[in-house]
């Protein structure tokens, strides 16, 4: 049996503004055992990312605020840390590879120096020793002229080239768990696979276990063991990656893997999800995907399902098929 790394409680971070209270996560529970992937997919605007930085405590507060549930972590639960002890495990014990990587980097710090400080804070090891270690990691990731690269600044580095050196950041100390968000975003196809052979070494090697953040479901497909589908702050769909992409029960899900295209063209034109995600200040009542649902009842407006066990590792939040009031 598989152990319990991450497990995530009824998680509701809300943000709270002018406009009123924005509940980004709304009542996510999911878990991620040890070296296995987890994927997490939805349009933007679901919170996704909020998730991953929740875990983290990385909500800027204020606005943001994690007004309920647990985050246990090797059996501990991260919300009732202190900042130190949140800190000691950040970038050491649980790493994270951010969307924005253009904002993510120190302007004013040379790419050697971010990578080095991140390695003496949590290994025991000098400056020369992690300086060191920063060429090793920026050769490990794909970008040449290692040696020469560690003296440069941010602005002297291509999108591509700052994405990979947050991701040498990230396994820097080698995590036992790494939220990737978009990992792959800005690369090229080439340096994608790169990245992602890298990522499957991690997992060989040292048995790390990551949550995979993509708009990309080929990329998914090809990395994840399960899937997690949100929809508005909330948990529409789980199931093993197989059983997801062959028969998706979920109307949002169906939504989304009908709009991929196909190389051999037998689709014809790609399908489309109505409408878009609704501002969070003005979600609706029921089910908060009803107003773009084609299969949309009227219990649909009134009563949002709950998030229904369905048997093999499968849940599913629809009065269609995940609730017996449906049948």
């Amino acid at each position: 049996m598989s152990e319990r790394l991450l497990a995530v409680k009824d998680l509701k971070t809300c943000f709270y503004t002018a406009d009123g209270v924005v509940p980004a996560v709304d009542g996510v529970s999911f878990h991620i055992d040890r070296g296995e992937t987890l994927g997490l997919v939805g349009e933007s605007g679901c919170g996704k990312s909020v998730t991953s930085l929740s875990i983290l405590q990385l909500i800027p507060q204020p606005p943001g605020r994690i007004d309920s549930g647990e985050i246990l972590f090797a059996g501990e639960d991260l919300l009732k840390m202190s900042r130190r002890e949140i800190r000691s495990i950040r970038g050491n014990r649980i790493s994270m590879i951010f969307q924005e990587v253009m904002t993510s980097l120190n302007p004013v710090l040379r790419i050697g120096r971010q990578l080095s400080e991140t390695v003496e804070a949590h290994q025991s090891v000098n400056r020369v020793q992690a300086m060191d270690k920063a060429v090793d990691l920026l050769r490990m990731v794909g970008i040449p002229l290692p040696h020469k690269r560690i003296s440069e600044y941010p602005h002297q580095l291509s999108g591509g080239m700052r994405q990979r050196v947050m991701i040498a950041m990230a396994i820097a100390c080698n995590p036992e768990l790494l939220l990737a968000d978009e990992p792959t975003t800005a690369l090229d196809v080439t340096i994608q696979a790169q990245v992602l052979e890298l990522m499957k070494d991690l997992k060989r090697v040292l048995g790390t276990a990551i949550l995979m953040i993509s708009h990309d479901l080929g990329l998914i497909a090809e990395m994840a063991q399960r899937v997690i589908v949100m929809y508005a702050g909330r948990i529409v769909e789980e199931a093993a990656v197989e059983d997801l992409f062959a028969a998706p029960q979920h109307p949002y899900t169906r939504g989304l893997l009908s709009s991929i295209p196909s190389l051999s063209g037998e689709r014809g034109r790609l399908s489309v999800i109505k409408g878009s995600v609704p501002r969070p200040t003005e979600f609706p009542q029921g089910c908060r995907f009803h107003p773009r649902c084609a299969l949309v009842r009227e219990q649909c407006s009134l009563r949002e399902p709950p998030l229904t066990e369905l048997g093999g590792g499968r849940r599913v939040s629809c009065w269609l098929c995940g609730s017996s009031e449906a049948k």
